[in-house]
Order: C-alpha cells, then structure tokens, then sequence
C-alpha cells in the first residue's frame, strides 16, 4: 500500500487513477501489512483514460466480496464519445468475467443516461450467475452486476468534467470574476470615471412636454443668456443626416418625436436649469395615443407585420372538447443598470478625428450612426469601451443616436475651441427618454381536449413600441406559437421602446404558459400535467417555424426540477397549510423552458479578435464584445490560456475599441461569448501553429518569453486576428419556416410563494432551478448569470410597474417611484443545479450561452402567486377564472382574493380620471 501511494504522489493524479483505484479496495480487503503481492504492468493511465473500481460484502472492512466489479472507460479526445470499455465481475462466476458483448456494443456511443439505460440490460441478458454459486444469493448477485454499472457512472459524473484535463487548463473550471476585486473596491473605471478633459463642457437634452405636437418656434434666448450657457443644438445643425432608414422605419435623432434640441453649458451644474428655459411652442395633432388598445383602434402598427401558420387551426377547433378565449397583459420594464447612458466626445486637433468614450453594447454601431449625423468617414471616429455597469440590450441601438447629438454639439463649437463634451444622463432622464421592455398584450383562442392538450391555438401578440419601431421588430423572434401566431407592434406616441435581456422571450413565453395554466383550471388538472401533456418529447421535434431541434435536455431538466424541488410533497404540504390558514395562502408552479440562442439577423452572428505576445511572453487581447458583468472577458482569458498553455495572470483583455477590431457585432443575444471566444480561439491557433516548430525544437526551453524572442528573431509574426462566421439564421415569413436561432438551451424552474390576502403583500419562499449551459466554461460564473437573470424577472413578473399619466407622461421616474427587487424580495431557498452530461456541438467547448433565459424564471411566482389566489377564491366559493396582468403587484393581488373589503370599495367606486393608465 505505501508503494502504491508512492506511485500516485509520483505520478500525480492524472496519471494513477490505477495506482487509486487499487488502494481504494485494499482499504477495504487487507491491514497494512499486504503478504502477497502482483506487478501491474504500465499502470499510469492516458489523458481520456477513468478507472473505477466497487465490491460489496457483509462488512466494510476485512471480507471477501459477495460480487465485486471494475471498469476501465476511455473517451475520444474531447468528448463524450466511447472509445474503449471493459467491464470486469468478480465472485458471479468460477472465474474473472468480462461482460464483452456489453461492452462492444456500447463503443462508440455517447456516455449519456440513454448508453446507461441500455448498458443495463445488455448486461441484463449477458451475465449469468448460477444457482449453484458458491455462496448463493443468485438473485442479489444478479441485482449487484446490473445495479454497479449505476455507481460508476456516479463516481465518473465528477471526474469526467475535470480529469482528463492538465491542471493548468482553466476552461470548464470555477474562476473568479477577472474583474470582481477592482468593481468590489470602486477602483473599476466606467466612462464617467475618466478624469475631466480641461475645458470640457457639458450637455443636456431638451425635450418635448408634449407626446405628440407640431412645434411651432423654440426660443433659447433665455437660455443662452445665462450664465456658463455656450449654445443650443437643434435639427438644423446637424452637418450630416438628421434622419435614417431603421429596417425601412426612419428614426430622427432632433426635432419631431422626443428630443427636440440640446444645451451646451461650461458648468455641469447649469447645463439642467437651461435646459428647462428653452420655450417651445406647440400646435395640436391629432389623435393622440398611448396604449396597445387604443393602437388597436385605430389600426396604428408598424411594419413589417409578422404571421406563423401551421396546420389546419379550424379542423383543430372542430375536433376539441372545448374552445378557450382570453388574453393576458404584460407591463414593461426599466433597465435601471447602475450607469446610465453616456459620452465623452474628444475632438483631435488635426484631421476631424473625435475620441468616443461611450457606454456602448455595439461600439461599431455608434461609430457609424455618428459617422453618418456628422458627415464624416467612419475612420475618423474611434469608440471605447471598458466596460458597462450594466447594459441588459439598453445600451445597443439608443447610445448611438444619443452620441450622435453629443457629437454635433463638439462640432458645432469645435472648429473654435476643440473642446471635449461631456453628457451624463441623470437617471430621470435616462428613464424619460430612452424606455426599456415593450408592454405586451397578448389575445388567445385555443382549442382543448378533456386531458388539457391543446389542439389548436390562434394567438396574437402585439407590442408597445412607442413613436419609432427601434429593435421592437426583433422582440417577435422571441415569441412562441403552438398553431397560428400573429406579432404586431403598436406605433404609439410614447418615447420609443428598445430591446431588454431575453428580447420578446419572457412576453411571448408567458403567454403561452398563462394559456396552459387556464386549460388546467378548467380542466380541473394539476398545471404541471397540463404543462407535461403538452411538452416537446419526440427525439427529433420541430419548432413553430420548423427548426429541427432535440427536446431531450429539456426533458431532463423538467425531470430533475421535479425530483430536486420535491414537488409532489410540497403540493401537498401547500394543500395542507391553505386548509388551516384563511388569509395567509400558499402556491406552486414549475415551468419548463426553450429559448433560442443568437441573432435572427444571421450577419450579426459573427465575431472577431486581435490576439498579440509580447516579447516578455504577456498577451494582450483586444476582441469586439463588450464587457457588462456576463463576464465575457474571464471566459475569453481562459479560452486563451488553454489555447496558448500560459496562465490566466499572464493575459490581458484590452478595452473595446473600433480602432483595433472593426464592424464587430453587438454584445446581445447571449450570443457573446459564443462569438468572441470563437475568435479568441482562431486567433490563439494561428499563433500557436506558427510556434509549433520552435516549440518542438525546444520542448525544454527556460521559459514563454525565450521561446517569444526566439520567435521574434527569426521574423515570426506574434499578431493573429481571430474570426468566427457564425451560422446564417433566417426565418421566411411568407412559408413560416427557418433557422431563427443558432440553438436553444433549456431549463426548468419551480417556485413557492405566500400571500396575505388582506394585504396583497407576497413573500417568496424557495425557487429551484435546473438550467442547461452546455458543458460550462466557467461553473460558478454562470451559476452567477443564472441567479441575476431569475432576480430581474421577479423585478419583471412582481414588482416593477412603469406607469404613464393619461397624458402619456411616464410617473415613475427614478428609484423612489420605480422599486427594483432587493434582499428581501430573493427567495431564502434559491438553488441552482446545472444539468449535467449536457451537450453542444454548435458553441465554443461545448458550452451555451445563459444571459438571458433565466429572465422568465419570474413567471414561475406569477403563476404560484395565481395558484395561492386561486385557492383563496376556491375557499370563497369565487369562480375559477379571473383576470390578472403582470406584474403581480400588492393590488392586484388584494383585488383578485375579493374578500368583503375589497367589494365595501368596489360598491362606492366613483368614476374619474385614472392616476395611470396601462399602456
């Protein structure tokens, strides 16, 4: 034994997995003192290579084996695939038995739970244990052989991830966030950090009071006649274009919808009090609007005006039980990232070149709008990012036109101070003028057998998408449809709506899971049934716009997230505590999901990189995406560090930058990470290839930067650019069909919550989630992204209301009006299991993009709240539907019990003007 355990120090643990396996059973057979003894030839074991050994016995210590087993596993190089198998028992047989027609059988096959379902009875129908076994006990005998198989594909679930790997590779392992200690301390620099540029003056915008109105003169005299006021900035000096074609809507940065001018002052603190003294003259428009509603009524949408068919809706209606129609009103949501919106324009003193410090998610895309206002060549115009302190799809297309009306007021003064300019929004106005995640309402008709599955369903959405169309034409990708579906976007007179993390995902989702959740109530069906009935689970399944996908890790995380949350027990705890508790309710729901990873627009899926070594072996990495807390910069660094077998410490990701990666797509559609490390890995393989043969001339050489010199001094280039041209994503609205996504991950969440009835009030009691993230790059940070995305959607589903005044002014403009969910609101029990074994050939190692996903996990309290209403209204005798929108605030929740209070205020209710109005 203190041999073997010299071996295993000797060796490391990589190499003596034999070595281990051996000392783990002579724990259990022998004292130290080991009388015979029998060589192991070639005992260190390959990269891909697990050994795991079982026995069992009457004790744990000193006894001979009822049956022992042992398997020795090797993969194909990274990967799951089978390369080699054998599988030993001991004491079922005269002899040593090796289940060979077993293990032929399953090589070349995936080790998933599909080889080990089969594995079992392969080994069911090959090994034999005799009656007349010493020692009988044939049928337990038997029952070990086929039950052993299950404990090594436990005691390989660990090792897998991380055995084959040299202790060096950092890709698939926890790593803090590169960044984490500097944002921690305050000493991470955003743009507003960057120090004051001598003589730099500062910006405000001026907007319209009015929603919509032809302005008849503007007046800033008054304005400019205070003091430290430098000019005025309107439409007309703009040198370039003051409009441009958005996917064929025009967008207008001054003048006729939100921001009318801006006011340039030398004093930060001024530049808010001029702003307010520029007088503007309105002539009426009419009609005016602000709802989906009232855009219905007038037949107001913006184009194009998307519509999936499939199948025979009406032969599905005449065939149902039962037809259910209904509808289900979503509010939107503020983006409320710590750093709003913002710029610094630094004009150079020759050749009309401007410096753009900006908070940016699409550097390239500011860049050109900017490019096109002024008038001037792109290559003039340089956009840096750091980092964001937040972005979640708000800082993508709005930053640009907001840059571009910052740059007109360097311009316009430039050519006599070249002065830099400085805008930091404040956060009212930051919620004023740019809007966030669009209002949905979305109408129903399905139709439905006694059992809950759903046969047909007509459904149309439509969105709020304020005055201009914005990216309000993507949300609709993130929609789902089971039949017919129909995706309108409301051309209303409120400021423009723009994307938000999961872009129409949660809308469209939960829609659909409301149309499920009312088929079981009247169906008199457990939800979770209903959801069941009606779930993808053939092995090859098509989407609503027939994408061929495979539903199996979505099964299994719906499996999982009914064991690990122990679901049936809890229902009936829950049906319990409500029977002895009138005005304290509880409820629960669990809700699978797909969602779609990439952009629908197949040109943005690409990404590049510029990967440099230094001559004292450090590398630094410029690469197009932009750093907003999904720590896209730590994965990039390990994907590196694998690639070009240094340490993390030794590389360093420089800001974005147009200057060193051009035309870089934006930082969206959880598809950044998947893109940029893409590039990341080309550009490290094209170094790493030119280095090869010195690297294999050297293999002992001193150190990476003598190798980097030698390299250096024979004329090898140390400069890569990497590229990853992603895949083409293209839905055809006229067949109904495409690849609109890239891929889809999947995941499972169940939630408890308790309501107060007399009060409204909610507290959340305990969530689990199961998500599949592929094979993870890095375990704990999308542990990390898993959590934030579940705590914006109980903002979402449960808490924050934007709300508008008739007039369409919106009330709720900064933290004392507009709440965000904090400590109290995150369920004490939050647990997160990642799915294991899961695979993806499409991405980066194997690994799935998880920014945005987890933001519908919110409406698994929207719907455990609706349960515990649901059983308050049960108790009172109330009928099984009512209505109830999102986000499932104190009110509604009050209103919906219907208790004797709620009716006393209902019976004096005086008609009047709404305080605020759904928009």
């Amino acid at each position: 034994k203190d041999v073997l355990l010299q071996g295993i120090e000797e060796l490391g643990p990589e190499k003596s997995r034999v070595y281990q396996a051996l000392v783990q059973t002579l724990q259990c057979l022998a004292s130290k003192q080991i009388c015979d003894m029998a060589l192991i030839a070639n005992p260190c074991a390959l990269q891909w290579e697990f050994v795991s050994a079982f026995r069992q016995a009457q004790r744990r210590e000193f006894a001979f084996s009822i049956v022992n087993s042992g398997m020795r596993v090797a993969f194909r190089h990274d990967s799951n695939v089978v390369e080699n198998l054998d599988i030993f028992y001991g004491d079922v047989g005269s002899t040593l038995v090796k289940a060979r027609h077993a293990c032929k059988e399953l090589m070349g096959r995936k080790w998933d739970e599909k080889l080990l379902v089969e594995g079992t009875q392969l080994l069911e129908e090959e090994m034999y244990v005799p009656p007349t076994a010493p020692g009988g006990q044939e049928e337990y005998r038997k029952a070990l052989v086929l039950s052993m198989i299950m404990l090594h594909r436990d005691k390989l679930k660990t090792k897998l991830a991380f055995s084959y790997q040299s202790s060096n590779d950092l890709v698939g392992r926890p790593n803090v966030h590169q960044a984490a200690l500097q944002q921690a301390t305050g000493e991470a620099v955003y743009y507003n950090d960057i120090p004051s540029v001598k003589g730099e003056r500062f910006v405000s915008m001026v907007t319209s009071t009015r929603a919509h109105a032809k302005i008849i003169s503007i007046d800033a005299l008054v304005a400019l006649a205070m003091s430290g006021v430098v000019t005025f900035i309107s439409a007309k000096d703009v040198p370039g274009q003051n409009r441009r074609l958005w996917f064929n809507n025009p967008e207008e940065l001054f003048a006729e919808e939100e921001i009318i001018g801006a006011i340039v002052t030398e004093i930060r603190e001024q530049e808010k009090r001029a702003a307010e003294q520029v007088a503007i003259t309105f002539g009426d428009i009419q009609p005016v609007f602000f709802t989906i509603e009232e855009a219905i009524e007038h037949q107001s949408f913006f184009d194009p005006k998307r519509k999936l068919e499939r199948g025979n809706v009406e032969e599905g209606f005449e065939k149902a039980d039962h037809i259910l129609e209904g509808e289900l009103y979503m509010g939107g949501q503020e983006h409320v990232y710590m750093e709003t919106r913002g710029l610094i324009a630094i004009p150079k003193r020759e050749a009309g070149e401007l410096e753009l410090y900006v908070a940016s998610q699409h550097a390239a895309y500011t860049q050109e709008v900017v490019g096109i206002t002024l008038g001037i060549d792109f290559n003039k115009i340089t956009c840096h990012v750091k980092r964001l302190g937040g972005g979640f799809g708000g800082k993508v297309t709005k930053i640009a036109s907001l840059s571009s009306i910052y740059t007109v007021c360097t311009l316009k003064f430039n050519h006599r101070t070249g002065r830099a300019v400085r805008c930091v929004l404040e956060r009212e106005d930051n919620m004023l003028i740019t809007s966030g995640r669009s209002p949905f309402l979305g109408k129903y008709k399905v139709g439905y057998m006694n059992d809950g599955t759903i046969l047909a369903a007509v459904i149309t959405y439509y969105s709020n998408g304020g005055c201009t169309l914005d990216e309000s034409s993507f949300v609709y990708h993130g929609e789902s449809s089971p039949s017919h579906g129909c995706g309108l976007v409301c051309k209303t007179y409120l400021p423009s709506y723009t994307a938000f993390r999961a872009y129409g995902g949660p809308q469209g989702l939960t829609i659909i899971e409301s149309v499920l959740h009312e088929v079981a109530a009247r169906c008199g069906l457990p939800a979770h049934q209903v959801r069941d009935i009606n779930m993808y689970k053939d092995e090859k399944c098509y989407t609503h716009h027939k994408q061929l996908f495979s539903p199996y890790d979505m099964v299994q995380c719906w499996n999982e997230c009914l064991e690990k949350s122990d679901y049936t027990h809890r229902c009936l705890s829950i049906k319990q505590f409500n029977a002895h508790n009138h005005w304290k309710k509880r409820g629960i729901s669990i809700v699978p999901l797909k969602f779609g990873i990439g952009f629908s627009k197949g040109f943005y899926n690409q990404g590049a990189a510029l990967v440099n070594i230094y001559k004292d072996g450090s590398v630094p990495i410029s690469h197009g995406g932009t750093e907003m807390g999904q720590v896209i910069n730590t994965k990039a660094i390990q994907i590196a560090s694998r690639i070009l077998k240094v340490t993390m410490s030794s590389i360093h990701i420089k800001e974005t930058c147009t200057g060193n990666v051009p035309n870089a797509a934006p930082s969206a559609a959880s598809f950044g990470t998947d893109a940029v490390g893409m590039a990341v890995k080309n550009g490290c393989e094209k170094l790493m290839r030119r280095l090869e043969p010195l690297i294999k001339k050297h293999p002992n050489s001193p150190g990476n930067n003598w190798l980097v010199v030698k390299a250096y001094c024979q004329k090898i280039s140390l400069s890569a650019t990497g590229f990853f041209m992603g895949p083409h994503t293209s839905v055809d609205w006229e067949k109904s069909d495409g690849n609109s996504y890239y891929y889809f991950t999947f995941g499972a969440c169940c939630s408890e919550v308790e309501i107060d009835c007399l009060t409204g009030d909610h507290k959340n009691i305990r969530t689990d989630i199961v998500m599949d993230v592929g094979r993870s790059i890095n375990p704990a940070l999308d542990v990390g992204q898993v959590e934030g995305g579940f705590v914006q959607g109980i903002g979402l589903y449960t808490i924050e209301e934007l709300q508008f005044s008739p007039e369409g002014v919106l009330l709720t403009r900064g933290p004392s009006q507009y709440k965000i969910p904090a400590l109290c609101d995150i369920p004490p029990q939050l647990n997160v299991h990642l799915l294991r074994n899961a695979d993806n050939p499409h991405a980066i190692y194997s690994s799935k993009g998880i920014g945005e996903p987890t933001v519908f996990f919110g409406c698994t309290l929207f719907f455990a709240i609706k349960e515990a209403i649901a059983a308050t209204r049960r108790e009172r005798g109330l009928s099984k539907g009512f209505p109830f929108s999102s986000p499932a605030t104190a009110e509604k929740i009050h209103m919906a019990c219907e208790d004797c209070f709620t009716r006393m205020v209902g019976e004096q209710k005086v008609k009047t003007k709404p305080w605020a109005i759904n928009v």
